[in-house]
C-alpha cells in the first residue's frame, strides 16, 4: 500500500427538511388545531481517528462526500427523519485544515475521537410550532436550512515516540528493524526508506515505545530538497530525536551538526526535545572512533548488525520518554 499523507476533500452537509402547514382532521374532535410537524436535520459530515488505519489511501480515491438532506415534515405532528451522517474514518495524527485560509480545525490523535467537519441544516418548524393564545391556527412554516459545505486538507504526521534523523543510508532501516518486528525495506543504496515506518520496541518485561524510520535528510532538507519537507513533518510528532551518524564518515561529528542545521532552521522548537547520539557501523571498527560535537550529548556507539551498544541505547531511550 501507498503512504499517503496527505489530501483535500470536500464535505456537503445535507439540507434540513421542510415543516409543513397541516391541521388535524379526526372523528369527534370539532376544532382539530395545528399538526405540522417540523423537518429532520439534514446530515452531517463527521471525521473520526481509526487506529487500524496507517495512511490516507482510501480518503484519497474518495474525495467528495455528500450527505443526505433531511426528511419533510408531516401531518399529526410527525417530524421528519434526520439526514443520515456520513462518517469518514482517518488515521491517528491527522491534522485538518480549512484549505481556503488554512486555519488549523482540529488535531486528530486518540482513537475514536471525533468531529463534525461540516454539520447538516437545521430542519425547518411545522406550523404547529407558531400556536400561541392568541394564535390559534397558524400557517407559518420554515423551510429546511442548506448546510454550510467546506473544504478541508488532511495532513498526516506520524505519532512516535522516538524519531531517527539521519543521512540516507546512516542505518536507521537496520537499527528499526534489528529492535522491533517492523520490516522495512533495507538496502546498499541511498533512500531506500521513501515513506515513515513505524516499529513496537520493548524496553522492559511491560513496557514499550513507538520508533520511527523517516526518510533520509540531505543538506537543504529544510528548503524542500530531497524528502526534507516530508521527513521534518513527522518529526513534528516525536517526543525524543535519536540522531544517527555513520562512524564511517568522515568526521562524524560534523555530520550530527549537518543534522541538527537542518532540524533548526526548519523548526527551532524540535530541538528543545530530548536528542540522543547513536554513531553506527560500530563493527566495523575495532576501537571507536574519536566523535567530536559542538554541544554536550549523549553518545552510544553501537552496531545493529552484531547488536553491540543496542541494550544500552534502548533503556536511554526508554528513560528520556519517561523524563
Amino acid at each position: 500500500m501507498r503512504f499517503v499523507d496527505y489530501v483535500k476533500i470536500k464535505a456537503i452537509p445535507g439540507k434540513g427538511g421542510d415543516g409543513i402547514v397541516a391541521f388535524r382532521r379526526e372523528k369527534f374532535v370539532p376544532k382539530g388545531g395545528p399538526a405540522g410537524g417540523n423537518g429532520g436535520r439534514g446530515g452531517s459530515i463527521i471525521l473520526k481517528v481509526d487506529t487500524q488505519l496507517h495512511t490516507l489511501q482510501d480518503i484519497r480515491y474518495h474525495r467528495i462526500y455528500k450527505a443526505k438532506r433531511g426528511r419533510h415534515g408531516e401531518g399529526s405532528l410527525r417530524h421528519g427523519k434526520n439526514g443520515e451522517d456520513i462518517i469518514v474514518k482517518v488515521p491517528a495524527g491527522t491534522i485538518v485544515k480549512d484549505l481556503h485560509n488554512g486555519e488549523v480545525i482540529a488535531d486528530l490523535q486518540i482513537d475514536g475521537e471525533s468531529i463534525v467537519a461540516a454539520r447538516g441544516g437545521r430542519g425547518g418548524k411545522g406550523n404547529a410550532e407558531y400556536v400561541s393564545p392568541t394564535h390559534q391556527a397558524p400557517r407559518e412554516f420554515e423551510y429546511g436550512q442548506e448546510g454550510r459545505e467546506r473544504e478541508f486538507e488532511l495532513e498526516l504526521k506520524v505519532l512516535a515516540d522516538v524519531g531517527l534523523v539521519g543521512f540516507p543510508n546512516a542505518g536507521k532501516s537496520t537499527l528499526l528493524s534489528r529492535v522491533s518486528r517492523a520490516k522495512p525495506k533495507i538496502a546498499d543504496y541511498p533512500f531506500t526508506t521513501l515513506t515513515p515506518n513505524l516499529g513496537i520496541v520493548k524496553s522492559g518485561a511491560y513496557s514499550s515505545f513507538v520508533m520511527a524510520d523517516i526518510p533520509g535528510l540531505i543538506e537543504g532538507a529544510h528548503e524542500g530538497k530531497g524528502l526534507g519537507h516530508q521527513f521534518l513533518k513527522h518529526v513534528e510528532r516525536c517526543s525524543v530525536l535519536l540522531f544517527l551518524v555513520d562512524a564511517n564518515d568522515e568526521d562524524p561529528g560534523e555530520s550530527y551538526r549537518l543534522l541538527y542545521n537542518e532540524v533548526e532552521k526548519y523548526s527551532p522548537g524540535l530541538l528543545k526535545r530530548n536528542r540522543l547520539l547513536a554513531i553506527t557501523k560500530m563493527d566495523s571498527f575495532v576501537v571507536v572512533p574519536k566523535v567530536s560535537t559542538f554541544e554536550p550529548i549523549d553518545l552510544f556507539p553501537i552496531s545493529s548488525v552484531s547488536g553491540e551498544g543496542l541494550e544500552n541505547l534502548i533503556k536511554a531511550l526508554a528513560t528520556s520518554i519517561s523524563e
